[in-house]
């Protein structure tokens, strides 16, 4: 159930605002951001070591940022799966999506964020659509821009809708920060979007939470296992990085 907020504004001298909230099995392993491809050695992302790819990687001189999402339709088959790990690395390092062998891949949503525009990609196993994202505040889920995809009766839905209602409103309100690119905390640079991005108060059991943590039985844990910020404008990115959800000290700054 993993979760992307973008705030676009034009108009200020930090147009671009991307947050990235990872979902995933606790015990899968992963290295946090670095320079991990030598064939791309401008890009600074996270590696996922089962898979080799990302969910959320920075070309800072681009500047250039990109995350995927789980999507929702039909799955890839299982012999030639292509990781969709890769898509972040390919959308950050190039600008564009280029040829894919779409039909290899699991469903997703691929966002692609640069100063001056923001790209939206989803594939549901039988269509690609993109989308550019105008002015204002976009919250993705795996079902898709604002949910749009949920399907009644699906727990995993309702606690997608459940998160949506509770968290869009308190970022719409809270104040747009324009992050300093010096060497502040990420508190100073964050200002009223960290407190929420840290969980805005609710457990992690709750079925609203943005930081999820639930316990699947036989030795399973589902959860957010990282959280990481970036922040574009035409001079380059600043990004900064959480592998403890929830803890205001966690946080790094990676560029």
């Amino acid at each position: 159930m993993c979760t992307a907020i973008i705030s676009v504004d034009p108009s200020s001298p930090v147009p671009v605002l991307l947050a990235g909230v990872r979902d995933e099995y606790v015990a899968r392993s992963w290295e946090p951001p670095g320079r991990h491809w030598p064939d791309r050695p401008g890009l600074v992302a996270g590696r996922d070591l089962r898979a080799g790819g990302t969910w959320f990687a920075v070309d800072p001189a681009g500047p250039r940022v990109a995350t995927v999402l789980n999507g929702r339709g039909r799955m890839a088959p299982e012999e030639g799966r292509t990781s969709r790990g890769g898509l972040p690395l390919r959308m950050a390092a190039d600008g564009k999506l280029g040829e894919l062998d779409l039909p290899s891949y699991d469903p997703f949503h691929l966002v692609g964020a640069e100063p001056d525009r923001v790209r939206l990609w989803s594939w549901d196993g039988t269509g690609l659509a993109e989308r550019s994202l105008g002015p204002g505040l976009h919250v993705i889920v795996n079902s898709g821009l604002e949910g749009e995809g949920q399907l009644e009766g699906e727990t995993e839905d309702a606690y997608m809708a459940a998160r949506l209602a509770h968290f869009r409103p308190l970022l719409a309100a809270a104040e747009r920060p324009v992050p300093d690119f010096g060497d502040v905390p990420a508190d100073e640079a964050w200002g009223a979007w960290l407190p929420l991005v840290d969980g805005g108060g609710v457990a992690r059991a709750d079925h609203r939470a943005l930081l999820p943590l639930i316990d699947l039985g036989d030795g399973r844990v589902w959860g957010t296992t990282s959280v990481s910020l970036a922040a574009l404008a035409p001079g380059g990115v600043r990004y900064d990085f959480s592998a403890a959800p929830g803890d205001p000290y966690a946080w790094t700054r990676v560029l």
